[in-house]
């Protein structure tokens, strides 16, 4: 699959479910009207979506939500996909969790074929945590997290950067993270969906934030890629990673090589787009994947160029309104 900007599309990202266990206030608003369950994707239309996408071309495949084990039976869908992994078809089949539920799932992640995952985990203070998912239990993530590791996951820790909450945390976040053998990678605010109080409240440039890790730390630029968006640099002082992901500050868009689908079976060719493909009337429509195939190489052929983010003072409303639970992180 090559878009109309000569960009291979190699890299698939698959929401299971919009539901999660937790309500981080940046991601979530107060009052989140979840799907119908009923409007879902079953488990194995989820799996006939993502091996078209294989069979075209994808290598890469992460699973995402909401958060992604919340969905129930959802380890059926992992058992099964792991066949593209034994076949060669895939090379890597990934999560990105909360890590909520990964004390309960971790070795069967492992012994599905998944090799590392990425953990949102914005701060170490407890009570900040809370704050942040409106009632989460640090002690139960950070649990999810050596259960992780002590089945033979790579853990790569996401950390939104959120002003007044948790910029000030990011060196010992990094350092902690480092620490325990964990790579960090920090995220800018996206301007997607209507949250409590505005993003301008929220965003923190990273421009701004390694300027000031740059005070203390000696960051090395590293021309390696983990088929992402981020930008790496090692950090001399702990010998660990450190990536950026500045879709305000410095979009990825010229090196995009992903798609999302939703739960509902709806292909989204970019995150900060409003463009939408509905896959799951061809998927149903029909026991093979022709009309599936024509309506993949359709939006894909109407990818565009790059995302229109824009977060200050006179842009509140979302650049999207669908909220990033909805899409998939």
């Amino acid at each position: 699959m090559v878009d109309p900007f000569g960009r291979s599309i190699s890299y698939l990202r698959v929401s299971v479910t919009d539901r999660c266990d937790l309500r981080c206030f940046y991601c979530m608003s107060d009052d989140m009207q979840f799907l119908p369950k009923a409007d879902l994707l079953s488990l194995e239309e989820l799996d006939r979506l993502c091996s078209a996408f294989i069979a075209k071309g994808v290598r890469k495949l992460r699973l995402t939500g909401g958060e992604p084990l919340v969905r129930r039976n959802v380890m059926t869908l992992f058992r099964s996909l792991s066949r593209h992994l034994a076949s060669g078809a895939l090379n890597e089949l990934t999560l990105t969790s909360n890590g909520s539920q990964l004390e309960r799932y971790a070795a069967e992640l492992a012994d599905c074929g998944v090799k590392r995952i990425n953990v949102s985990l914005d701060t170490l203070d407890a009570d900040k945590f809370r704050a942040i998912t409106r009632w989460g239990d640090l002690n139960k993530v950070l649990a999810g997290i050596k259960a992780a590791q002590n089945a033979g996951l790579r853990v790569k820790i996401n950390a939104v950067a959120l002003k007044n909450m948790n910029e000030d945390e990011i060196p010992s976040l990094m350092s902690w993270a480092h620490g325990e053998d964990m790579d960090l990678t920090l995220i800018e605010v996206m301007p997607m969906g209507e949250v409590a109080g505005g993003r301008i409240d929220q965003y923190v440039p990273l421009s701004m934030v390694r300027t000031s890790l740059a005070d203390q730390f000696t960051l090395t630029d590293l021309i390696e890629s983990s088929g992402g968006p981020a930008r790496y640099v090692r950090v001399n002082e702990t010998g660990g990673k450190l990536g950026f992901i500045t879709p305000m500050t410095h979009n990825f868009c010229e090196s995009c090589n992903r798609v999302r689908i939703t739960c509902t079976g709806t292909l989204h060719t970019c995150l900060g787009q409003n463009d939408a493909a509905d896959l799951r009337k061809p998927l149903r429509a029909s026991p093979d994947d022709d009309l599936l195939n024509e309506a993949i190489d359709q939006a894909i052929g109407l990818k565009p160029k790059g995302h229109d983010f824009i977060i200050d003072r006179r842009h509140s409303a979302p650049s999207v309104r669908r909220h990033m639970s909805v899409t998939g992180g």
